[in-house]
């Protein structure tokens, strides 16, 4: 009972000094609709902190309400999170974050991040950039790493679709393949590991049966300009 006790008045003591954690929209939405999927968004949270273990400065790219951001802040020493919404920006700030998490809007389809980062990663986003666009987008992303940064990319595959709602369809616009995707992305990185996720399981197996592509890129080679 004592150890209880002393549990119990540590949560109090949290809770006394930063209150009940509100979620943001798109997690409450979550939430709401479908809770086993925020089980599935936070383990890939978790993979993204495991494999930026002990960076610098990383950048997070459409980082909405930063629902999950705090996690990678566990493993890391600063953590900037952007979105091109500024909307999200601003709300953002009545959420807790992190001490060493900060948000800010900016746009990496309009240009490159003026200081150079030690690793980039960006979940559930390329999807919703044109094909056309792509290119472009992921030179600014090159341009803004360090010669030894690292870039994670994670997104749906395209074998994933038939089973995606119709609202989800909509908006992805540029689901890839597995060897598609790497394929691309080896113009760009000299080494690119791909993993797969199904659920919350991320795995090395067949990636025409993952649900979700997550891409390691490592040492970006010289710029496409």
């Amino acid at each position: 009972m004592e150890k209880q006790y002393e549990q119990l008045k540590f949560a109090n003591e949290v809770y006394e000094k930063y209150g009940r954690v509100t979620l943001g929209k798109y997690s409450s939405h979550t939430y709401l609709t479908d809770p086993r999927r925020m089980v599935f968004m936070l383990a890939r949270y978790k993979f993204v902190s495991k494999m930026l273990e002990g960076k610098g400065h990383v950048l997070e790219i459409g980082c909405a309400d930063c629902w999950g951001t705090n996690i990678v802040a566990q493993t890391v020493n600063k953590v900037t999170a952007t979105d091109i919404d500024k909307r999200l920006i601003e709300e953002i700030k009545d959420l807790y974050l992190s001490e060493n998490v900060s948000a800010k809007h900016f746009d990496f389809s309009e240009m490159h991040y003026p200081y150079k980062l030690d690793g980039i990663f960006l979940l559930d986003v390329l999807e919703h950039i044109d094909k056309k666009e792509e290119d472009k987008f992921l030179n600014n992303l090159v341009l803004s790493l360090d010669e030894t940064g690292i870039c994670i990319i994670g997104m749906p595959s395209l074998e994933s679709q038939i089973y995606a709602s119709k609202s989800s369809k909509e908006g992805h616009i540029n689901c890839k393949s597995g060897d598609e995707f790497k394929e691309w992305l080896t113009n760009y990185f000299s080494n690119v590991l791909m993993f797969s996720m199904n659920d919350e399981v991320v795995h090395t197996g067949f990636n025409k049966m993952a649900h979700y592509l997550m891409a390691v890129c490592i040492s970006p080679k010289a710029l496409q300009l």
